[in-house]
């Protein structure tokens, strides 16, 4: 099975942006669908962002505008560029990936949004 790892995170403050990415351990990463969640502190996991193998996306409305997904095939990577970052936007972001061996997490990557 896939082992991703996440990276990227760090203490920005409001305003600033990040780029996450999401590294697959396999070449099938590629044909996975992947997805972006966070997890605020007391807080459900929240679905971010998904794209699709073909190229097609989706985002939760409240990131929608502000966040977007691209990848990198070569190099077995997904990334999350998080523009005019808020507080709210405080929380471990983790990726997924779905694909034919099932269900894969990476360990998340801290962000935190700070003055």
């Amino acid at each position: 099975q896939v082992q991703l790892v996440e990276s990227g995170g760090g203490l920005v403050q409001p305003g600033e942006s990040l780029k996450l990415a999401c590294v697959g351990s396999e070449d099938s990463f590629n044909g996975d669908i992947i997805s972006w969640h966070r997890q605020a502190p007391e807080k459900a996991r929240e679905w971010l962002a998904t794209l699709w193998p073909g190229g097609a996306e989706m985002y939760a409305p409240s990131v929608k505008g502000r966040f977007t997904l691209s990848r990198d095939d070569a190099k077995n990577t997904v990334y999350l560029r998080l523009d005019s970052l808020k507080h709210d936007d405080t929380a471990v972001y983790s990726c997924q990936s779905t694909g034919e061996d099932g269900t894969a997490w990476g360990q998340g990557t801290q962000v935190t949004v700070s003055e």
